[in-house]
């Protein structure tokens, strides 16, 4: 069974499981391609990782629903913080994307390829404030450690 995206409830992409012909997981396989990768010469090495990082950005699959990957995260107390923190118009965004998403979801479409988020537009807006709320949560339990 595949999980399911946080968000709103499509299947993800596989993660392995199933044994190739060799014998070998695809996990195994996608492991040894992605060392292959690495090992690629320092001067395409670097566009290689970036044709990879937006191969996996797509197969994901959340950016034909319209979500960036912010979207996408699981909403622990951190995360919940961070949201509060939003500036209004960031947090009305971000729900007109997810409910824009769960009605085509439930519709089982997806937006017109030209609407998908692109890897490059996909900038992490709530990661800032992430980072802020997770660095006084450390510096509170610090604290209350003395």
């Amino acid at each position: 069974m595949r999980p399911r995206c946080a968000a709103i409830g499509h299947l993800s992409p596989p993660r392995g499981g199933a044994a190739s012909p060799a014998g070998r997981s695809q996990q195994a396989v996608r492991r040894a391609e992605v060392k292959m990768a690495a090992r690629a010469t320092v001067s395409g090495g670097g566009r290689l990782m970036d044709r990879i990082r937006k191969w996996y950005y797509n197969a994901a699959g959340f950016n034909k629903y319209g979500l960036m990957r912010d979207d996408t995260l699981y909403e622990d107390d951190d995360v919940k913080e961070a949201l509060k923190r939003l500036p209004e118009d960031l947090y009305n965004e971000r729900m007109f994307r997810i409910k824009r998403a769960l009605d085509l979801s439930l519709k089982h479409r997806i937006l017109p390829k030209e609407q998908w988020v692109k890897y490059e537009e996909d900038k992490p807006y709530l990661e800032p404030y992430l980072k802020e709320v997770i660095r006084e949560r450390l510096e509170r339990e610090a604290w209350n450690k003395k």
